[in-house]
């Protein structure tokens, strides 16, 4: 399989274009042309990982975090990144991330979380605003169908839990094409009038090239007149965190007892109380803690993620329960996200999991 269509289908299960400013998702090391026989499926990339690449002859690592996330002056294996990378160049192996972007994505990072921690009913703690789009087009009615479908297999037309919406009005659209055009109806260098079907139907920016194309390919006429407006209502697919309910409301013990034996974690940090049974809680993988305020807001009873500093949990200790339970730990499951959507797509395609643990944090 071509490494090409790894990338796509990665892309299409977490755009490119969600990834935050400071990131560097996608392919650091490789072709897009190379045909890869295998592929490793780790949180990090490091050199333990390579040699388990190396060892078992796969040759396409898929991680969480990049291998090179900060600019790079020189490759001369002065450090751990850059040591990677020339063995994996060397030994032809390339290197994919998907960072931020399957951080804000919902069947990211933090919805596997919520998941694993039992959370009922996951949704997007902090929607993403302007990230919708309308499409507006003007159809001939006979082909009114054709088009529409064309959109939605594109992936328009997504609201909430419904999809293939789309506002349809008919009315009478006129045109005159010059000595140049091949007119789907109508003469040359004549006023021409149609019947046709205005649709509207929204979608995701990161969408864009794929409904516009797929919109152009169905639609008879050979100039295609259509509209796209930004709209500034939030989207509910894309953002931050995580929050829902758990199905029986738990104490402070329980409930802390809950998310170390979920998470498998050692240890677990946490300030505040619970001046109720916590039910409502809201999660985020990694460094979440510029949600606690929007977890608060939300009416969670506590919040989850990793990378709290002293004075976050001071100041949100009168307000809920904070827990900080480990960058690693809460981020551990992303090999899963991957693992499901790639053997779904490509069901003979070889997956492995690695064996090693690339948290850099130890406990004593």
């Amino acid at each position: 399989m071509r490494l090409s269509e790894i990338i796509a289908a990665l892309e299409e299960l977490a755009p490119a274009s969600y990834q935050e400013s400071y990131d560097n998702t996608g392919l650091a090391v490789g072709s897009p042309q190379d045909e890869i026989r295998a592929a490793l499926l780790s949180v990090d990339v490091t050199e333990e990982v390579l040699e388990e690449a190396i060892a078992n002859q796969i040759n396409l690592i898929i991680s969480h975090h990049p291998l090179i996330f900060s600019p790079l002056r020189s490759i001369t294996g002065k450090d751990r990144t850059e040591r990677v990378l020339l063995r994996a160049i060397r030994h032809k192996i390339a290197v994919f991330s998907a960072h931020t972007n399957l951080d804000n994505v919902s069947a990211g990072v933090s919805r596997k979380l919520a998941e694993k921690l039992g959370i009922m009913n996951p949704r997007i703690l902090a929607p993403v605003a302007g990230e919708l789009r309308k499409l507006v087009t003007f159809v001939p009615v006979d082909h009114a169908d054709k088009v529409r479908s064309a959109l939605f297999g594109a992936g328009a037309g997504h609201i909430g839990n419904y999809d293939q919406c789309s506002y349809n009005l008919e009315g009478m659209g006129s045109f005159r094409g010059s000595a140049d055009t091949n007119p789907f109806a109508g003469e040359k260098g004549k006023l021409h009038f149609e019947k046709e079907v205005r649709i509207e139907t929204i979608f995701s920016k990161a969408m864009q090239t794929a409904v516009v194309s797929a919109m152009l390919a169905a639609h008879p006429y050979e100039e295609v007149a259509y509209d796209i407006y930004p709209l500034e209502q939030l989207y509910p697919m894309a953002g931050a965190g995580m929050i829902g309910e758990l199905d029986t409301g738990l104490d402070l013990p329980d409930f802390l007892s809950h998310v170390k034996k979920r998470l498998a974690c050692p240890v677990i940090r946490y300030s505040g109380t619970a001046k109720e049974l916590i039910k409502t809680v809201a999660c985020c993988g990694g460094s979440g803690s510029f949600l606690i305020r929007q977890a608060i807001a939300s009416g969670a009873n506590a919040f989850i993620t990793g990378d709290i500093k002293y004075h976050q949990f001071s100041d949100a200790a009168d307000e809920l329960l904070l827990i900080d339970a480990g960058h690693f730990e809460t981020e551990q499951y992303t090999n899963e996200i991957f693992y499901e959507f790639l053997t779904k797509k490509f069901p003979t395609f070889a997956i492995r999991f690695s064996k090693v643990n690339t948290n850099p944090i130890k406990y004593f």
